[in-house]
């Protein structure tokens, strides 16, 4: 069914099995001195188990003393890392995958807490691994220091503006430092050969040290290795140079390549480089004998065109793919938000590339290809772009935990997950709510072996995802719902909706256990005087099209997302809109790339943000608020006011369940804490985990 896509192609003398790549995504699961711990082994073993072709962990360090980018990372910076490694790679080669190493050197993006630190942290933690727990409790002063610039400074290329995202002080190299990176470079090649790696890859993107070489943005170098165009590739080509001469020809080489920086999508055109010099350097990259290109954009200033939220479609850079294989005759590798084998099929069809790749789609779903493969394909578990993993990691790398996925709870605990135990005994257990912490509760108690009911009293799933899902350009989030039923019901649960159970039928079922999770409603404060008001509605009237406000000054009270995409279908509709805040801060608790995403569209329709401003009253011409800071009250106009204040647990149900002491119940998700999809998901697992 997927001919091109389950076919073989070579990679310069190397042969994979297929045309799938899972790309690094760092996860934070190594060690602090850069072995691979059971953990990582097992993750990503799982993906080739899962029929991956060729797999890219998260990206390995070169050099401990000014080359991380978390304490936890993958490095091939010492000898000692070449036996390590070579156990990884065995365990890969099992189930018929390549692996390939991905070099890394994050420059101006660095961790400056780990600049001169990382090589005494290292001896340390190896003899007293208790050491990191004190080290990670330190984290929030660490951060605090790195903010006031008390720390080492990370090594660029040029000493120019700070990367969005990244260090807070960074020197220009001298030569001897660049030199001394490039033998960095080219020794951990040598290991990675020496430990059976099939492959290695130079990481040029998303705004590393290599990019920043190759960027007139980041490299104002006015030496041989700045300026022209070949001086800032002459970092890279001596890098690629070093490998040939060490490791010989025929040895796989890759380079990962932002095509385009995409400065002009944030608003700065003519900063960095465009695709026509990405096309330059990807012909000048196979004259230098790379074998293939893995093409992806942007940088941590441009963030969201690299690491995509929910809204982007998939499929959208594959034109990058497109221009990059029009210029060059090796095998182009690309990453185009690829969730589903029907989509992955048909850009190899049409020629955008040899090799789809993702990350995402393999972390949400490990088994993505042999469900392809063996006309599965509707049980595939699809990324939603929510960006759960990155913010994840992000948050428990320094505190020394890995990542997560919103949907696929086997992350980082595949060993245990698969051999669950089926301890269930056919007992029966009542769900009672269809959102994702319902369905993953279902799912869960399902593998486990208890006879699983769900009962939902909407004739559709979904609980508040309906809502989040019918905000502009977020319906990609409904695949979530679709997938979990799927796999509720794979695992034998039953589903029955538009049923609702009172408390009173449940009780006379007799069940041995039941897991609310009736979702939440939104929150209308009694306390905020005209709150009842005709000219008053809820997020989730506006959203659902319940009420429609057209051509109106329409005041948005909270700005967390919800509030925010709002914001977005009132101005859609003609309407002036301000939005008011009382914490001082927009979208308090968000993740900023989606906040930064909501921005792209509401700063440009003229939205107004009030920030530490507090709601007091509302009637028939505007609201009252007052400065959370100064106290000081003031009117705004107003037609409408819409609600966007968070939701509580919806219902009477727990309650009324909870007067029957004879029974056992569990609340999960919003039924407990209002919070995000993967908030819901992951509560909903580990309490169904911990029944026994």
């Amino acid at each position: 069914m997927y001919d091109l896509l389950l076919s073989p192609m070579k990679i310069g003398s190397m042969t994979v099995k297929n045309r799938t790549v899972m790309t690094a995504a760092e996860f934070s699961l190594g060690q602090t001195n850069g072995k691979p711990t059971e953990r990582l082994m097992d993750y990503y073993e799982e993906r080739a188990k899962g029929g991956v072709g060729m797999i890219i962990p998260g990206i390995c360090r070169v050099n401990d003393m000014g080359g991380a980018s978390t304490f936890t990372q993958l490095a091939m910076s010492h000898d000692y890392h070449i036996d390590p490694m070579r156990e990884f790679a065995g365990r890969i080669h099992r189930h018929g995958a390549k692996l390939c190493i991905q070099l890394h050197h994050p420059g101006r993006q660095g961790m400056a807490s780990a600049i001169n630190s990382l090589p005494l942290v290292i001896p340390v933690s190896d003899r007293f691994p208790g050491v990191m727990d004190s080290i990670f409790k330190c984290t929030p002063l660490l951060l605090g220091m790195e903010a006031k610039g008390v720390c080492f400074s990370v090594q660029a290329p040029s000493k120019v503006e700070l990367a969005k995202h990244g260090a807070t002080r960074m020197h220009a190299m001298s030569k001897r430092e660049i030199h001394a990176l490039i033998r960095d470079f080219i020794e951990a090649a040598v290991r990675c050969q020496m430990a059976g790696v099939d492959c290695v890859e130079l990481h040029a993107g998303h705004g590393y040290i290599i990019q920043q070489f190759l960027s007139p943005h980041t490299n104002r170098r006015t030496d041989e290795y700045g300026g022209s165009f070949e001086n800032r590739l002459r970092f890279l080509r001596e890098i690629i140079e070093g490998i040939r001469l060490r490791c010989g020809r025929d040895y796989p080489l890759t380079v990962r390549l932002t095509a385009d920086e995409m400065y002009d999508r944030i608003g700065r055109p003519g900063v960095g480089y465009d695709l026509e010099t990405g096309k330059q350097i990807a012909r000048r990259l196979e004259e230098l004998t790379v074998d293939a290109i893995n093409v992806t954009s942007a940088c941590y200033d441009a963030y969201n065109y690299w690491l995509e939220p929910t809204s982007f479609e998939p499929g959208w850079r594959k034109y990058l793919a497109r221009e990059i294989k029009s210029v060059v005759s090796i095998p182009v590798i690309a990453a185009n938000v690829i969730r589903t084998p029907e989509q992955a099929e048909r850009q190899l069809e049409e020629g955008d590339q040899d090799f789809v790749a993702s990350a995402r789609a393999f972390i949400c779903d490990p088994h993505w290809v042999e469900k392809a493969a063996s006309g599965r394909s509707n049980e595939i578990r699809r990324c939603i772009g929510c960006l759960n993993c990155i913010r994840s990691f992000m948050t428990n790398a320094g505190v020394g935990k890995p990542g997560e996925c919103a949907l696929n709870m086997s992350v980082a605990r595949e060993r245990a997950y698969f051999n669950m135990p089926r301890d269930g005994e056919g007992r029966e257990i009542l769900v009672i709510g269809a959102g994702p912490a319902g369905l993953t509760a279902a799912q869960t108690l399902a593998m486990r072996g208890f006879d699983v009911t769900v009962y939902e009293k909407a004739e559709e799933p979904g609980g508040q995802v309906l809502t989040a899902a019918a905000c502009h350009l977020k319906d990609k989030l409904l695949w979530c719902i679709e997938d979990l039923m799927t796999q509720a019901r794979k695992a034998g649960a039953k589903i029955e909706l538009g049923r609702e159970l009172s408390a009173q039928e449940i009780a006379e079922r007799e069940p041995w256990g039941v897991v609310v999770a009736t979702g939440g409603e939104p929150l209308r404060p009694r306390s905020i005087e005209g709150i009842d008001g005709d000219n008053v509605f809820t997020a989730p009237q506006i959203i659902h099209r319940e009420t429609v406000l057209r051509d109106a000054d329409v005041v948005v009270a909270g700005s967390g997302l919800t509030g925010l995409e709002t914001a977005e279908l009132l101005n859609q509709t003609g309407n002036r809109v301000t939005i008011i805040e009382m914490a001082q801060e927009l979208a308090p608790g968000a993740w900023f790339q989606l906040v930064d995403d909501e921005m792209e569209r509401l700063v440009p329709a003229g939205t107004q943000i009030a920030l530490g401003t507090k709601l007091c009253a509302v009637d028939g011409e505007g609201v009252t608020v007052e400065d959370v800071k100064t106290g000081q009250k003031r009117r705004i106009p107003a037609d409408y006011l819409v609600l966007s204040l968070g939701v509580r647990p919806a219902g009477n149900l727990a309650r009324e369940l909870d007067k029957r002491s004879v029974m056992r119940i569990w609340r999960v998700g919003d039924a407990v804490q209002s919070g995000t999809i993967a908030d819901a998901c992951h509560s909903a697992y580990d309490t169904v985990m911990a029944i026994r």
